[in-house]
């Protein structure tokens, strides 16, 4: 029998949802240093190496948590880990917005309009769930 939390999903459902994200961000780890690499994508500058010390912790440390949640899976761990990944996302996404490593100009679209608008987007996401857990943790002292 699976432990289930009431109207939450089940202890093998998580699972299975760190394993994908996991198994997703060291994806993009590698693509993203390796093979492509960030360099045959046109639109970025080399300003991107500002930024991609930052993206790759970010993605380390969701790989890493994700790992930690395969062993460990309580609640208050849970809600650990949500911060801690969280927060990482946050000043990747922040300082992506403040050196902003994009060159749309060979574009007709307003790309970067656009790549703003999903950076402060990313922002917010990663402020509010930072916010909600550490409330949601103070509350159930």
């Amino acid at each position: 029998m699976t432990a289930q939390r009431a109207g939450g999903p089940s202890v093998s459902t998580r699972k299975v949802g760190y394993l994908v994200g996991l198994v997703v961000n060291a994806i993009l780890l590698y693509l993203v240093n390796e093979r492509p690499g960030w360099r045959e994508l046109s639109f970025l500058t080399e300003r991107t190496t500002d930024v991609l010390p930052l993206i790759n912790v970010s993605l380390l440390v969701s790989v890493a948590v994700n790992l930690g949640y395969l062993a460990f899976d309580p609640a208050w761990f849970r809600s650990i880990g949500q911060i801690v990944v969280a927060v990482t996302g946050l000043v990747a996404a922040l300082r992506t917005l403040q050196v902003f490593p994009f060159d749309f100009s060979a574009y007709q679209f307003d790309w970067a309009t656009a790549a703003r608008g999903v950076l402060i987007v990313a922002v917010v996401g990663s402020a509010i769930p930072t916010w909600w857990t550490a409330v949601k943790a103070t509350a159930s002292r």
